[in-house]
């Protein structure tokens, strides 16, 4: 089912292309760094994300094919359109050395097992939980944010080998880290769609 975009989206996007030539990106990397810029109106993400073709096109297929879709808080998935997520934040609890944030990751990993797409838009805590499981994902998308820890957690998402998407700065949050799964939920599955 093809979406339907709105007027005032569709200018959006003439502006930021008007504004940043995004043409020379591959399709997958370019269809999240725009609607990540969209969301922030922050050009200067086309420059800190980091992510490649290869790790996109796995999340892509494995999220067109029905992999569960785990969030860190609840506005990460209430920014995520046209798909189900599961978040465990209601039923974590914190203890010591252990943030709400990361046991929800333990909570939602014993849900969904290995294959899921990860979207961490809020707690650095959770990505840094997620990176010492054994979660084999299909994707993370690691766009925390904060001064305490944001780009520490990134950095170590980065050197994980683990596929990808994050940021170099503090910056992140739960906005762009939807609009990167939104991104990747929009893009067309076959060639004969139109972006």
């Amino acid at each position: 089912m093809n979406r339907v975009v709105h007027p005032i989206e569709q200018e959006s996007f003439r502006r930021l292309r008007a504004r940043l030539d995004t043409s020379g990106f591959p399709p997958l990397t370019r269809a999240v760094v725009e609607r990540v810029i969209h969301s922030a109106a922050d050009l200067d993400y086309a420059t800190d994300l980091v992510t490649t073709e290869d790790d996109l096109r796995r999340g892509h297929v494995a999220l067109h094919a029905g992999a569960p879709v785990v969030v860190d808080v609840e506005m990460v998935a209430a920014g995520i359109t046209r798909r189900d997520t599961v978040c465990r934040l209601r039923e974590a609890t914190s203890g010591p050395g252990l943030t709400r944030s990361a046991h929800a990751v333990r909570l939602a990993y014993e849900q969904v097992g290995p294959g899921a797409l990860w979207v961490i838009g809020c707690a650095p805590t959770a990505l840094e939980e997620l990176l010492t499981l054994d979660a084999d994902p299909a994707l993370v998308i690691g766009l925390p944010v904060g001064f305490v820890g944001a780009a520490e957690s990134k950095e170590a998402l980065r050197a994980s080998g683990l596929p990808a998407v994050s940021n170099v700065s503090e910056k992140g949050g739960s906005a762009v880290a939807a609009a990167a799964l939104n991104a990747l939920l929009y893009h067309p599955t076959s060639p004969e769609e139109t972006p």
